[in-house]
């Protein structure tokens, strides 16, 4: 009853949340429990080690001022190396890759630690890697003149880079369920997320970031004919 008082002193003086006071709690109880059981022999526990909401809090922040930085270097580059009118689809493309592996680590209540930041930001480069590819032929296309609007022109570069599309997410994929099955822990869930990530590039590079390209390329021409009427 000493112990459990004692205790319940010490937890309502801490401000933290419920993680140090389930450690503290549990603390106090295997001390007197490791007393009851060596007696005289027993001195004391030497250290305990926590992690609090607050670490927690400040990881997501970084993570997310990481994953912000990048968003934006990216849109850099995508501008200057090809066009304005690309960079919005990539943006967005990984936006919506990034919402969903968010939403999958909900569904399997995967927490949020360094190494699933890791991930996250693998994730990114991997997604826009297949999606520079794919804009980088386009543009290819667009420089030799090829005959057609623009959607046949993104039609054709899709076609003509697929083949390289399913042999590296073929090949990756076989690497990381390798690392997914094999490596247990917290290497699981980052394999697992990268995994998806795989499948979202693909998917968000191919009927996202291209459409979206197409789209703005269609609103800019109706507002110049709006502009010259």
């Amino acid at each position: 009853a000493k112990v459990r008082a004692d205790a319940e002193a010490k937890i309502a003086g801490l401000s933290d949340s419920r993680y140090t006071v389930e450690v503290q709690a549990i603390k106090d109880l295997l001390a007197q429990s490791l007393k009851d059981t060596f007696g005289a022999s027993f001195v004391e526990i030497l250290s305990t080690a926590s992690v609090s909401p607050s670490v927690g809090k400040e990881l997501f922040q970084t993570a997310m001022l990481a994953m912000f930085y990048a968003i934006i270097g990216i849109l850099i580059y995508v501008a200057l190396r090809f066009d304005l009118k690309f960079a919005p689809g990539a943006i967005l493309c990984l936006v919506h890759d990034v919402i969903l592996l968010f939403g999958l680590m909900v569904v399997f209540d995967i927490k949020f630690t360094l190494p699933i930041v890791a991930a996250i930001l693998t994730a990114i480069g991997y997604d826009i890697n297949d999606t520079i590819v794919i804009y980088d032929r386009i543009r290819e296309n667009l420089q030799k003149g090829r005959v057609g609007d623009l959607a046949k022109i993104i039609n054709l570069s899709v076609n003509e880079t697929l083949s390289r599309t399913i042999m590296t997410q073929v090949f990756t994929t076989l690497t990381i369920v390798a690392v997914w099955w094999f490596g247990g822990g917290t290497i699981s869930d980052f394999a697992f997320l990268f995994f998806c990530s795989i499948i979202l590039g693909a998917y968000s590079s191919i009927f996202i970031a291209a459409p979206l390209t197409l789209f703005l390329e269609k609103f800019a021409r109706r507002r110049a004919r709006l502009a010259r009427a």
